[in-house]
């Protein structure tokens, strides 16, 4: 490989290395982001609970009740309870695994099942940081690795084509 190959090979898997060590630092970010909603949730909920318990009621019968309602107002009001309690559910589920977790398993985590309005939010506050943790250096060579594998693959597959272009072009005709 040639010395602009191998430059490009390098600078490519740094920039795998690069983007690869950012990965804890979103999760990082988006945990954070996960827990503020957690807990803005766990008091709507709080307070839902309790004007249910107070009405001698269950969550499910409550939100029945805003679903029998002939005011469409009441009904949307269900639905939005609804789908809060749900949210709150999966989003408590995955802190909980979030705080329990390895750091290192920590972005596989987030990226396997990630709340889309929490990615969002993260992602437009988020700000690069170099790891300084143990998790950090191996996600970042974990990119460097994987980035720099494939570009050396692509430029070895490169060689190749233009070494069997440049064979086929160099083949006297009869």
């Amino acid at each position: 490989m040639s010395v602009a190959g191998r430059t490009a090979v390098l600078a490519l898997a740094l920039a795998g290395g690069l983007a690869g060590s950012q990965a804890p630092e979103f999760a990082q970010q988006y945990r954070q982001r996960l827990g503020g909603a957690v807990d803005e949730m766990r008091q709507v909920v709080a307070d839902f609970d309790a004007d249910v318990r107070r009405n001698g009621l269950d969550r499910d019968e409550a939100v029945a009740l805003y679903a029998q309602s002939p005011e469409p107002f009441l009904k949307d009001r269900g639905l939005s309870m609804k789908r809060l309690l749900a949210r709150f559910s999966i989003l408590s589920r995955q802190e909980a695994e979030l705080e329990l977790s390895e750091p290192l398993m920590r972005p596989v985590i987030v990226f396997r099942n990630p709340d889309q309005k929490i990615v969002k939010g993260a992602w437009q506050i988020y700000e690069p940081a170099v790891p300084v943790t143990v998790a950090g250096a191996l996600w970042a060579l974990s990119g460097l690795s994987l980035v720099g594998t494939f570009a050396w693959l692509i430029g070895k597959m490169l060689r190749f084509l233009f070494l069997q272009r440049r064979a086929r072009s160099e083949v006297p005709s009869s």
